[in-house]
Order: C-alpha cells, then structure tokens, then sequence
C-alpha cells in the first residue's frame, strides 16, 4: 500500500479509500457477513481510510462498518458526513449538525470522527453553509468530536468557489476525476495547491460504466457515455485485463489526490482492487481508451440547486 498526506490535516491516507456506501445496499442487497469480511480484508492489506455518511443506506452503511471497524479505531482514518439523510432530505443547519455528529457516532462505536463532511453541498443555499452549517463544524472541532472538517459535492467549480471562502481542511470531489472525466483539475486542484486542503476523488468507475458491472437503473449519464461500456471492456479483454484496474489504476496515479475512494462491500471486489494497487497500465491500451473517449469526455450531469451549477 502506499500513502499521500492528506492535505494540511497531515493525515498520511491510503491511496486506495474505502467507500462504504455498498454497505447500505446503495447498489444491490449486501450480505452483512461478507461486507464485514470485506472490511476486515481492506484493513489487512493496508486500507486506512474509510468513508460513510449516514445518507447511505439510510444509517445502514454506518451502523455495519461500525460493526466492521470494531476493535479498529486506532488504526484506521475514519470519516463521515452530515447535512443529506435521504434521497431528497437535506438539512444543513447548526442544530442537525449538532445531533448528526452524536448519531454518527453512535452508530460508528466511536468517540470522535477523523474528518466531518458537509454532504453534497449543492444541494442547498449558499447562506445556509456559510452561516449555519460552517460555524457548525468548525464548533465540532473545537469540542474534540471532529479533528477535521471537510466540504463534498458534484460540481467542482462551486466546490472551488465555496472552498475559497471557508477554508477547510478537504475536499471530496466525486465522479470528476476517471478516464471520463477530468474536470477536477481546471480548477480544484489548483486551488488545494494554493490553499493547502487535503483533496480526495471518489467514483473512479463512474458508477460502474467503467467496470464489467450492471449499471443501475438510476444512472445519469448520457446514453452516448454509458454505450461506451461494451466497447471498453471488449478493448481491454483483448488486452487480457479488466476494465476496472485500468480505471481505479488511473485515478489512483494522480499525484494532487490523496486518496481514490472505491466501493466495496464483496470480498472478490475488494481483493480485484487492492491488487489493482500492483497493475501497471499498458500504454498503448491507455491510448486507444483516451482516443475512443475523447467524443464523450466530460459530459457530466447536472445534480443541486441551478445556481450553484453556473
């Protein structure tokens, strides 16, 4: 395994990040058995970081990694989020954030969270995380429940904007940074060179195209970006490897991102990756994948309030 700083937290994370949103049955039923063995396979081979929100799953996915990590805690980074419970319930003020962080916890069998995140920030008006939600987290950390906060979301541009006027300790940008997209580094990278913030990506398989796995029913991308699928896995076959340590490969080989945040809730799927960790990408199959994407690149969807997607 190998290991980035997280940014001025100064944490030293895994470059391979473990999503627990599986967990909470986010893609398909999970036997609990086995997403705990997967947990328990991550940490043996070097996985650190762990992620959760208590939006997966409904409190699912933080309640069985919290089984998981029992007897854990002082090996691992652990993180979680508050401000989105559910699909469309979102509540970023000062006294949810309050209560969330001492539900987390519960659930998680910890006395205090490695890093607090404000989830999918684009979700809400701008006052509200300025004046409620940011005091909130910052109040947090003051108390020892929180050693760091960070800020998450889909559009890049408005976590740059909002990362500019608060200052955080990370910044979770999802789905922007994979062979199909590449928008994170216009501006958000930059700016955690310039600010200090530690930088994470997650959806590196932008959920699941870039896998041989279904895809689900509520995907959003374009239909021209997920007919790539077929092609890219008949490419790689032929190339003798998998679609998916080709994509993880990538995103993980980016220097200004300190942890690649997958997830993983089966045993076979958490062995495929920690040994994408020793693949090397052939580079002439890396061509040929950036050629035929080159078409579809960055078409990403359009998720939160209209104005905070300008």
């Amino acid at each position: 395994m190998h290991y980035r700083t997280l940014g001025k937290t100064g944490l030293e994370v895994s470059i391979l990040g473990f999503g627990a949103s599986p967990l909470g049955n986010v893609f398909d039923p999970v036997d609990e058995k086995e997403g705990i063995s997967t947990v328990h396979y991550a940490l043996d081979h070097g996985v650190n970081f762990f992620d959760v929100s208590p939006f997966y799953g409904v409190t699912l996915a933080e309640t069985r990694l919290g089984k998981a990590l029992e007897g854990s805690r002082k090996d691992i980074i652990l993180a979680s989020k508050c401000g989105r419970y559910d699909l469309q319930h979102f509540d970023f003020s000062r006294n949810r954030i309050i209560q969330s962080i001492d539900e987390s916890l519960v659930r998680l069998k910890t006395d205090y969270l490695d890093l607090f995140q404000l989830h999918d920030i684009e979700f809400v008006d701008k006052q509200i995380i300025l004046e409620e939600a940011v005091p909130a987290m910052l109040e947090l950390v003051a108390s020892g429940k929180v050693r760091f906060w960070g800020i998450t979301g889909l559009p890049v541009r408005y976590l740059t904007h909002i990362a500019r006027e608060t200052n955080p300790d990370t910044v979770l940008s999802w789905a922007h940074y994979n062979l199909l997209e590449d928008e994170i580094n216009d501006e958000l990278v930059p700016l955690s060179r310039e600010m200090g913030f530690g930088l994470m990506n997650a959806a590196p398989l932008l959920q699941r195209i870039l896998s041989d796995g279904t895809l689900p029913p509520w995907h959003r991308s374009p239909p021209e970006v997920k007919a790539m699928q077929p092609i890219l896995l008949k490419l790689c076959k032929s190339y003798g490897v998998r679609l998916s340590d080709v994509a993880l490969r990538y995103a993980m080989n980016h220097p200004d991102i300190a942890t690649t945040l997958i997830g993983m809730c089966e045993l076979e799927v958490v062995k495929q990756n920690v040994a994408a960790l020793d693949f090397k990408i052939p580079e002439e199959l890396l061509e040929k994948i950036e050629g035929l994407l080159a078409p579809v690149k960055n078409r990403m969807w359009f998720e939160g309030k209209e104005e905070n997607n300008l």
